[in-house]
């Protein structure tokens, strides 16, 4: 059973133009089932929807079409405090002026929570995220790690039906992010919350979701686990933005494969092209570009077919801007992409 269910949901970019005109729409007929407790991603580029589908489902923006059902309870046209839903967004939203117990106990007093009972649980809360000693501090005297976990656990408090979070980690540096991605999974995982998680981000989502909702142009793309989504792309459009740089159409491969009928691109990333001397590689090319990548350098070849990115160790590696190469493509890491026969299309 679905704890959240989105039937049909479509929301419209403002008010409509010219009168009989409507206006266009940020989310085309969206449908998503999420069980309970599972925290869920929705990933794409910006403005491709995945914000307004949230904030829709929090109240916030009201749907031009469909439906939006929390625990069996239609919302659709229910105001947002009547929701039972928590909030954590880009912006911490900390009020500056209260320490943090008082930051996560807001939601508690505006419930009028008796007070023992509000003050045992601003102090779960708080030990839940690790700032049990940090309570009479105010937000300004935080690491923006700190504050983060202030949010979640002002969200967290109020113990809500559905925690929706948006871009949440995107202020952080790079080690702080990875950081409070295992974090998040942690709570995730010991409150038994229901999560819906908007990111651009593809490391996040592969990390910390037990689905993952590719959204383009306000459609769903691709809705399936990590691995899938990461392994198997649905469509030409998921492979490029899950990582895959070297795409191309069946009727144009850079080498012989045999491939069922269905499929119509096939997909390498950079790390399963191999960059190699001119006699060694099935394709011959030409190096437009290198770059230095730790362990291995990163080339762009130009060949008769386009430009194709591919590795090399790092050490020992010879290949300058103008030199002649060959390319190696490992067979058994291409993705295949194209819906078999009789595939439910999403």
């Amino acid at each position: 059973m679905s704890h959240l269910l989105i039937e049909g949901l479509q929301v419209a970019y403002g008010p409509a133009g010219k009168p009989g005109k409507p206006a266009p729409l940020a989310v085309h007929g969206l449908d998503l089932a999420v069980p309970p407790g599972q925290l869920i991603s929705l990933l794409g580029p910006s403005g491709c929807g995945k914000t307004t589908t949230m904030r829709a489902i929090a109240g916030l923006l009201k749907p031009t079409g469909g439906r939006i059902t929390l625990a069996g309870q239609d919302i659709t046209r229910l105001p947002a405090h009547q929701r039972d839903i928590g909030l954590v967004f880009q912006s911490y939203a900390l009020f500056p002026h209260l320490n943090v117990f008082d930051n996560v106990a807001f939601g508690l007093r505006l419930r009028k929570v008796e007070a023992n009972a509000l003050r045992q649980r601003t102090q779960q809360a708080l030990a839940s995220v690790g700032l049990a000693d940090f309570a009479g501090r105010l937000p300004a005297q935080l690491s923006g790690g700190q504050q983060q976990r202030v949010a979640l656990a002002r969200a967290l408090v109020i113990r809500p039906r559905l925690l929706l979070l948006d871009e949440p980690l995107s202020n952080l540096d790079a080690r702080l992010r990875v950081e409070m991605r295992a974090e998040l999974r942690r709570l995730q995982r010991e409150s038994g919350i229901t999560m819906l998680y908007v990111t651009h981000d593809q490391d996040e989502a592969l990390g910390l979701s037990d689905r993952i909702v590719v959204m383009r142009e306000g459609r769903v793309e691709q809705d399936a686990a990590p691995a899938t989504v990461y392994h198997q792309p649905a469509s030409p459009f998921v492979a490029s933005f899950m990582g895959y740089e070297n795409l191309f159409e069946r009727t144009k491969l850079p080498v012989p494969m045999d491939l069922p009928a269905h499929v119509t691109h096939v997909a390498w990333r950079a790390v399963a092209v191999a960059v190699l001397a001119p006699e060694q590689g099935a394709l011959a090319g030409t190096v437009v570009s290198r770059s230095y990548a730790g362990e291995r350098l990163e080339f762009w070849v130009r060949t008769a077919g386009g430009d194709v990115r591919g590795v090399a160790p790092a050490d020992g590696t010879p290949w300058q801007e103008g030199d002649g190469v060959a390319l190696h493509f490992d067979l058994q890491r291409a993705a295949l992409i194209g819906a078999p026969p009789g595939a439910a299309s999403r």
